[in-house]
């Protein structure tokens, strides 16, 4: 019996989901969470074979989540409507071995388990190509003075935030405009959250 835990944070799929896999003769839902934190808890004391992960969840992500799943038994699945790299490129790192999206037919979902179960890695074609896509050119710092810009933050705010001098805010704000090829800071966050940049 194939043990999962399920994390959503939209109840009813969460609950459908649940329903689907209960349904199949060699799973078994033993878990269900609706943040990262308790999917990490579950995963914790019911050490299920799958953890079933959407991303973008309250208390912790699912890609955070997959990041301390790292290296365990549990195999981690993304299951999200999110086909951004960047995004993709972080799991790969935190070596999920399943990157779904949540438009694909239930029975391909139960079968993608059981494949990897058997010991098979299965990544969304559309996502293939973003393998090798360019990663993310910024440094973390550059990726917080985006972040802090995309929140509404003037120069000064951010510079008092992050202890830094005015001038130093601006340089960075320049730097992050010249690598990712764009004339300003509205195009920059555009890109930055359509490629998955942020956290």
């Amino acid at each position: 019996m194939i043990k999962i835990v399920i994390a959503e944070d939209q109840q009813l799929l969460l609950g459908a989901l649940g329903s689907l896999l209960n349904l199949e003769d060699d799973m078994e839902v033993v878990g269900k969470a609706t943040n990262g934190e308790e999917a990490l808890e579950l995963v914790r004391t019911l050490q299920p074979d799958i953890c079933l992960m959407d991303i973008e969840m309250p208390g912790g992500s699912g890609l955070d989540a997959a990041e301390q799943l790292k290296g365990s038994d549990c195999k981690v699945i993304i299951l999200t409507t999110f086909a951004r790299s960047g995004y993709f490129q972080r799991a790969l790192k935190a070596g999920v071995q399943g990157y779904l999206l949540k438009d694909r037919p239930s029975e391909e979902l139960a079968n993608s388990i059981r494949n990897i179960m058997s010991g098979r890695k299965i990544y969304a074609p559309e996502l293939m190509e973003d393998v090798y896509a360019p990663e993310n050119p910024l440094t973390e710092r550059e990726i917080e003075v985006l972040e802090l810009v995309a929140n509404g933050k003037n120069t000064q705010e951010i510079a008092d935030s992050l202890k830094l001098k005015a001038g130093t805010v601006r340089n960075y704000i320049s730097t992050i405009l010249d690598k990712l090829e764009v004339k300003n800071r509205i195009e920059a966050i555009t890109q930055s959250k359509e490629k998955g940049w942020f956290k």
